[in-house]
């Protein structure tokens, strides 16, 4: 083997390099990955981290992602059966205030139709009552009418007759004092009482 000359050249017919070309001295540390002090190997890096760490890092990233999804689905069905159970929740609430609802509307629909029943009753009951209220006025008044009316006659025919018996016991009165003049100037005093004594008896008989 070739040793090495002074200054890092190779002498000729040396270590080969690419495609043939001799290596100078820094090619060749590079090559046998040794520099010039003492045969040191250097660890590769990556981002200032070596090797060894990244490998470290790689294994927990593994870890946690490993927890991670195993425990995603989970939490994914826990989820979604949160969210079932409320959907169910607030269906049931739906339905359970659809149903009161519904209860009362029917008893609003009740009540009004009994309202609209008792108010048919009222307006029947009343228009009866003023039907007879209105019967017993007027057959009130007809008789009223008919009292007065009679009374009204009553006091005419007894006026009347008043008025015909003054009527009857003037005119007697003149035909008496006509007869007595005329007999007081014709008869006697005899003839004159008797005649007088019958005009008076026959008036009492007409009066009576």
């Amino acid at each position: 083997m070739a040793e090495l000359v002074p200054g890092g050249t190779a002498p000729a017919g040396g270590l080969p390099g690419a495609f043939g070309e001799p290596m100078d001295g820094p090619g060749l540390i590079e090559m046998t990955g040794a520099d010039g002090h003492g045969g040191d190997h250097a660890e590769p890096t990556l981002l200032g981290l070596p090797a060894e760490t990244w490998v470290y890092v790689s294994i927990a990233i593994f870890l946690v992602l490993a927890v991670v999804v195993g425990k995603l689905p989970q939490q994914i069905a826990a989820a979604l059966d949160a969210r079932i159970a409320s959907v169910r929740r607030q269906l049931d609430e739906a339905k359970a205030l659809r149903a009161e609802a519904e209860a009362l509307l029917a008893d609003a629909h009740a009540r009004a139709e009994a309202a609209a029943k008792d108010a048919a009753a009222v307006i029947a009951r009343a228009e009866s009552e003023a039907a007879t209220l209105i019967a017993d006025r007027e057959k009130a008044a007809q008789d009223t009418i008919a009292r007065r009316t009679a009374a009204a006659e009553a006091r005419i025919e007894a006026a009347e007759r008043s008025a015909e018996t003054a009527l009857r016991a003037d005119v007697a009165r003149r035909v008496t004092a006509a007869a007595g003049a005329l007999i007081a100037e014709r008869a006697d005093k005899a003839v004159q009482d008797r005649l007088t004594e019958d005009a008076i008896a026959g008036l009492d008989r007409r009066l009576h």
